[in-house]
């Protein structure tokens, strides 16, 4: 099934900003972690947090929907890249990690490969990411 225009650009952009998201799961992680930005029960009550530290951490870092979103489309990524021919790869790391700014005439050239075989490749990636993701 051919994607939606909108859903193979969000793919790619989710692509370009992969090593971002990265990052932004390692922080999420800490501030869950080690950091305080959490309120407290103020009111008083009793919480239907668990009471131990430690599950409360595990709670959190399971019910976190930001964090849980961005590790879904960071393990898709990875997951597929993981998956994909050498020449899959290389079209991605160049493209989408390395050297965004790169037409894709130059990494046809550069991958010694034909333009129409780049856009093959990376039509095939994000083709691949979208059914881990659900999306269409």
């Amino acid at each position: 099934m051919k994607l939606k225009r909108a859903t193979f650009k969000y793919i790619e952009s989710e692509l370009y900003s992969y090593k971002d998201t990265l990052k932004e799961i390692d922080r999420l992680r800490d501030e869950i972690l080690y950091g305080n930005n959490y309120h407290e029960n103020i009111e008083g009550g009793k919480s239907n947090t668990p009471s131990n530290p430690t599950e409360q951490i595990a709670t959190r870092l399971l019910t976190h929907k930001t964090l849980r979103n961005l590790e879904e489309i960071a393990n898709a990524i990875t997951d597929v890249y993981n998956m994909v021919t050498d020449d899959h790869r290389k079209v991605i790391e160049l493209k989408y990690f390395k050297n965004p700014s790169l037409t894709w005439d130059d990494v046809a050239y550069q991958l010694n490969m034909h333009r129409n075989t780049a856009f093959k490749l990376r039509r095939e990636v994000i083709q691949l990411i979208a059914n881990k993701l659900g999306l269409r």
